[in-house]
């Protein structure tokens, strides 16, 4: 409207010369003239048009339209009009507004439909255009300043382009902002649920889900769901509007090139489906590779000492290469089938485009389109053809991000086979400090047969229990039944009178000072170890628990005592330091009951001699189970249970055991050979 019609929107003149009103109600039903009337005023010789709604305006438009179209034709001078004159019957050189003002009512409204005929089939654009070059010629005719008018048009057009544009920069980087806030709240909330899942798990759930496996759930493809989550926002519910958009301009510019788009919209879904159906099955694998080069790399830093000892560091650079070439190659063959996709949505987009010219130019050539409706169509195919190049752009990221989602709701929806009571009993106060095996029997989920058989004993308060045998007769099988890390097939574990199944988790566990087999520290200080079973405990309470686990000696020869760093894992303090250090946390918890499963392996027998010793009267008043391999250990508990193939093979004092039990006095006698060897 600026540029190609000087400023002009539509056949609608604000003023008019009396005259050329006239001549153009000459063309015109009365309905119509009357409908004029209402909306200009008559200002001398002039009609100057009201203020009026854009209905109204539009109305007027398609009214004058063809009357300015034919009177322009009858008073332009060449060959067309020269003919239309001549049908007409008016003599060359007459003037034929006013010939025609001369013809009777009938004759002229006959003449009118003619000719009207003739313009049926033009579309309204090319009327409006000629009616445009009629007001055009009718302001110069008035004195009016034609590129005075062009240029406040195009001054006013362009501030309001530059006032959208800065409302979409807003609009743009608000969507952006808020859908990457709401992409991350929800990957906070997902592995806020991720973490408080897990952390419920038994060892059997453990079992089924491995370490590098649960890390890449609560990371990669946390990040996955977040990452397409944020493109939802911006693409997902974008695309679609401005797609509708444009269809509905296209189908206001002109319907008969709709075709096109269906061809273009049908090769895009096409080329979609061919290259998912090849790439979808490698989505769904590329996230158990990662897995995979995940579990490769974390077993091979935690092992490297081992693997230096043993010289294996080919073997183990060979096997991660093995892991990351897989990963690669799958990575490299996704990538190039979707590269083949924007090469491919751009030739269709080109391909539109040249069609349509092609289509379009026979219209423009006939007079039934204008160029500029042509570049209209164009700019809104594009328009729709982007709208499904963003979804394809978005559905790109979705089969990955589907297959993250599956992976992170498969550990959702895992239910934990350790169920917490609906109604928790909670124990007696009077009775505190006791552990009872009744008739248990144990096995693992999916093995063959029992671990523990026919299990049955009591730890009372004050006294220490004992259990040792063979490798592999169960121990640390037993232990792990009375924290509740696995439950009983048969029988029942009660700790104070109750059965643990039938107490909460965290009751149950509050009333246990644990030190695992392997000693386990978390990345922090000395001290904020030791006060990890009771935060609240004074620095005096931290000092009396590591000198009761003979660590304070070693405590204090570092540089920062207590406050020393311990890095992740414990890797910075020795195997018997570690210990020790997971001794005096179970010693700060001042627990009920106290389970050592053998705690005491990476201690020489002067530090475990000093250490029983101390923890003889810390715990004089709690029940104290150890688990151990050496005799010395164990020489004074007041009940030692011998375990061989998961069941019991004696049970009593030291004294009694090395006369009445032959699988005990066979482990006693094989240590002391062994210390004698020593010596």
């Amino acid at each position: 409207i600026g540029i190609q019609q000087k400023g002009i929107e539509d056949g609608v003149p604000e003023k008019i010369r009396k005259t050329s009103m006239d001549g153009l109600e000459l063309f015109m039903s009365q309905e119509d003239i009357s409908e004029l009337e209402i909306a200009y005023t008559e200002d001398g010789e002039l009609y100057v048009l009201k203020d009026i709604d854009k209905d109204t305006r539009s109305s007027l438009n398609e009214i004058l339209g063809k009357p300015m179209l034919i009177l322009e034709g009858l008073t332009v001078e060449n060959e067309a009009s020269g003919e239309m004159l001549a049908q007409m019957g008016i003599p060359e050189g007459a003037d034929p507004v006013e010939a025609v003002a001369q013809m009777p009512e009938d004759a002229r409204a006959q003449m009118t439909e003619s000719m009207g005929e003739k313009f049926r089939d033009m579309p309204d654009s090319m009327i409006t255009q000629a009616a445009v070059s009629y007001v055009q010629a009718e302001y110069e005719a008035l004195g009016e300043d034609i590129d005075e008018l062009q240029m406040k048009y195009i001054g006013e057009a362009g501030l309001k382009m530059i006032l959208m544009a800065l409302l979409i920069m807003a609009a743009s980087i608000s969507v952006v902002f808020l859908s990457a806030k709401v992409a991350a709240s929800l990957g906070h909330d997902i592995r806020g649920d991720i973490y408080r899942k897990v952390i419920g798990f038994s060892s059997n759930e453990y079992n089924k889900f491995s370490t590098a496996s649960l890390i890449t759930r609560s990371t990669n493809d946390v990040q996955q769901v977040q990452m397409t989550m944020a493109m939802m926002f911006r693409i997902v519910l974008y695309a679609p509007i401005i797609g509708i958009g444009g269809v509905l301009r296209v189908l206001e510019t002109d319907s008969s090139m709709t075709w096109i788009l269906g061809v273009g919209v049908v090769l895009i879904l096409v080329i979609i489906g061919l290259l998912f159906s090849i790439a979808m099955p490698r989505f769904t694998k590329l996230q158990t590779l990662i897995d995979r080069l995940n579990l490769v790399t974390r077993e091979i830093l935690t092992g490297i000492p081992v693997i230096r000892a043993f010289s294996r560091e080919k073997h183990e650079e060979d096997r991660f290469e093995d892991a990351n070439k897989v990963l690669t190659k799958t990575n490299l063959f996704v990538n190039r089938c979707m590269t083949f996709m924007m090469p491919s949505m751009m030739l269709i987009m080109n391909g539109i485009s040249v069609l349509i010219v092609y289509n379009g130019s026979y219209a423009v050539d006939a007079g039934n389109m204008q160029v500029g409706d042509m570049m209209a169509f164009i700019q809104y195919a594009m328009q729709i053809i982007m709208a499904f190049l963003m979804i394809t752009a978005m559905s790109i990221m979705l089969p990955r991000a589907n297959v993250a989602a599956m992976r992170i709701v498969e550990i959702l929806e895992t239910e934990n086979s350790l169920k917490e009571p609906e109604a928790p009993v909670h124990p007696s106060e009077e009775i505190k400090g006791t552990v009872e095996f009744d008739h248990v029997s144990f096995a693992y989920p999916d093995a063959g047969e029992n671990v523990l058989t026919d299990i049955s004993f009591k730890a009372e308060k004050g006294q220490t229990l004992a259990v040792i045998g063979s490798t592999g007769s169960g121990k640390s099988s037993l232990i792990n039944l009375i924290p509740r890390f696995y439950d009983v097939i048969q029988g029942c574990v009660k700790v104070d009178g109750v059965d643990v199944r039938s107490m909460s988790q965290k009751e149950l566990r509050d009333r246990l000072g644990y030190v695992p087999q392997k000693g386990v520290l978390f990345s922090g200080t000395i001290d904020s170890n030791i006060r990890y079973g009771k935060t609240d405990i004074s620095e005096e309470q931290v000092k009396k628990a590591a000198m009761v686990a003979q660590a304070q000696d070693f405590i204090e020869e570092k540089p920062h005592g207590y406050e020393s760093p311990v890095a992740q894992g414990g890797t910075n303090v020795s195997g018997g330091q570690k210990q020790r250090l997971s001794i005096a946390r179970a010693v700060a918890k001042d627990p009920e009951i106290f389970i050592f499963d053998d705690s005491f392996s990476a201690l020489d027998f002067k530090t475990d001699a000093a250490l029983r010793k101390a923890l003889k009267n810390k715990t004089a008043g709690a029940a104290v189970l150890i688990i151990a391999q050496r005799i010395s250990t164990i020489m004074n508990a007041e009940q030692i249970i011998v375990l061989e193939d998961g069941r019991i093979a004696g049970a009593g004092s030291h004294a009694a055991l090395m006369e009445s039990c032959p699988v005990y006095r066979d482990i006693a006698k094989s240590q002391m050979k062994g210390e004698a060897c020593d010596e």
